[in-house]
């Protein structure tokens, strides 16, 4: 299976934290399975680190070697990706959502997510 991990997915899983669902830390550590990071991903840490909202600046400066590590992809945002996400019902005020659901959408590709909103743009939601 290949999943796109949420930012909050991402973090909690790299923090090793608990609030990660056992079956979101499940898909993630099941080396059957791909998993793909957006590139809306670190332009959201990056833009809440610069706001204060929190802390990414170690993840940032060294985003590379970590999915490297990890095992994780990368996904550009293609202009269709981004035409899509723009043409996407208004069912949540967060643009890095709105591209991540419709990459979801368009890859065909789960979402490892805690966030509910993704159920109501009809994408499969790992949680």
């Amino acid at each position: 299976m290949i999943a796109l991990l949420d930012t909050h997915a991402l973090r909690w899983w790299l923090d090793g934290s608990v609030r990660l669902s056992p079956s979101a830390r499940s898909a993630i550590d099941a080396t059957a399975n791909s998993m793909v990071v957006s590139a809306v991903v670190p332009w959201e840490l990056a833009i809440k680190t610069n706001t204060g909202k929190f802390d990414s600046q170690v993840l940032l400066s060294r985003w590379a070697k970590i999915l490297e590590v990890q095992g994780f992809s990368e996904l550009p945002i293609d202009s269709s990706h981004a035409i899509r996400a723009g043409l996407l019902p208004r069912h949540h005020n967060d643009p890095f959502d709105r591209v991540l659901a419709a990459q979801a959408q368009a890859t065909g590709w789960p979402i490892i997510s805690a966030d509910a909103v993704f159920d109501l743009y009809g994408v499969r939601r790992i949680w």
